[in-house]
């Protein structure tokens, strides 16, 4: 072991949303500070989130880390400049939570003689600077096995698996809110189904949607919890506007009162595009001993790969109703059950100890 801290750097764009700043945040949070001292670096102080890291009270750099390619005669002083903040700052490693293929960064790292490391969060895999970006690391952590299987095999003496995690004494079980049921005018009998996604097409929201339509069920309510400003959102709100059993919620920091006021939570992402790496939404679902269905595809399998019954196919609004219904026909005492096996799950495998603790042992493995 090193005779002083270990100095790690997490970059990241910004923290407009919680996604993965939660997981910074967590790390942040909850390192051995005897052993290691973390620092952030975004791009501006901007977000939501912003200030939940800033409360940590750690040192936090406003500064570009990653750089155009273009102008191409200019891209490699842009990138010794990345390099020198890098060295001058006498960081031990770089841990990257950036969600881009960008190259630069890492090679500001590789040349100041800093350990890198990204972490691969989604299934987006089409630009060739991933590889590039793979090899210039020294090591990458995947957060799914279909990742692993599917971009890494040819350099598996650098990945790791580690899938994301969530607080579990954060996300617990908590009574329904009746001014919140007051606000959403939903009463006592209706079940009440939650989604919680930025609302962008290969969420499949419209899946969700179409299904709780096809339903017919005045009983049903559903959620929708997320951002919802752009083009799309706009698009969906003028769309479904006339059925007031659909409400949008819009963005939340804090989704547990409207997860503890539902019955079910469902994740309908498509099986294209980006899909998902470990999405947070379902786990902090399953810790509040909520019912989780949601589509078969990376991530959300790893997921629920113990649970298959409460999985659909991706886009198949029948299936999806029918799923829908069965858990709706399932005894209160079988739904209580079900939620709590789910909770049970998410703190064997998805529990933010373990997830600082398989941290932790890689940087000391990366700077050893």
């Amino acid at each position: 072991m090193n005779h002083k801290r270990i100095k790690i750097l997490y970059t990241i764009p910004n923290f407009n949303t919680a996604g993965s700043g939660k997981s910074v945040y967590d790390l942040v949070m909850g390192l051995d500070r005897t052993i290691f001292e973390p620092e952030v670096c975004c791009f501006h102080n901007k977000g939501a989130f912003y200030k939940e890291v800033e409360a940590l009270g750690v040192k936090i750099h406003i500064f570009p880390f990653t750089t155009d390619y273009k102008p191409r005669m200019t891209f490699l002083a842009r990138v010794l400049k990345i390099s020198n903040f890098f060295k001058s700052n006498k960081f031990d490693i770089i841990h990257s939570w950036h969600w881009s293929s960008d190259i630069s960064e890492p090679l500001a790292a590789k040349l100041s003689g800093i350990p890198y490391v990204y972490t691969k969060k989604a299934m987006g895999w089409e630009s060739k600077f991933w590889k590039w970006r793979s090899y210039l690391s020294s090591k990458i952590i995947a957060v799914n096995q279909d990742m692993v299987t599917a971009y890494f095999s040819m350099m598996m003496n650098k990945v790791v698996q580690f899938p994301l995690a969530i607080d579990v004494q954060r996300y617990q079980p908590v009574a329904p809110s009746v001014s919140l049921k007051n606000e959403l005018n939903i009463a006592d009998g209706d079940f009440v189904i939650i989604t919680v996604a930025n609302l962008v097409r290969v969420k499949g929201v419209e899946t969700l949607i179409e299904a709780i339509i096809n339903l017919k069920n005045p009983k049903i309510k559903l959620l929708i919890v997320g951002d919802d400003s752009g083009d799309y959102p706009r698009e969906l709100k003028q769309r479904y506007s006339a059925m007031d059993h659909i409400q949008f919620i819009g963005k939340q920091l804090d989704v547990r009162p409207y997860i503890g006021i539902s019955k079910l939570f469902v994740i309908p992402t498509k099986d294209e595009g980006r899909r998902e790496g470990i999405p947070n939404a379902p786990l902090e679902a399953m810790s509040m001993e909520r019912i989780v269905l949601g589509s078969n595809i990376s991530g959300i399998r790893d997921i629920l790969n113990v649970f298959p019954d409460y999985m659909f196919q991706a886009d198949n609004v029948l299936e999806l109703e029918q799923k829908i219904n069965w858990v709706m026909g399932l005894s209160e005492i079988e739904k209580r059950e079900v939620g709590k096996q789910m909770r049970q799950r998410v703190i064997n495998v998805f529990s933010i100890e373990d997830f600082i603790c398989r941290h932790q042992m890689l940087y000391r493995e990366m700077v050893n």
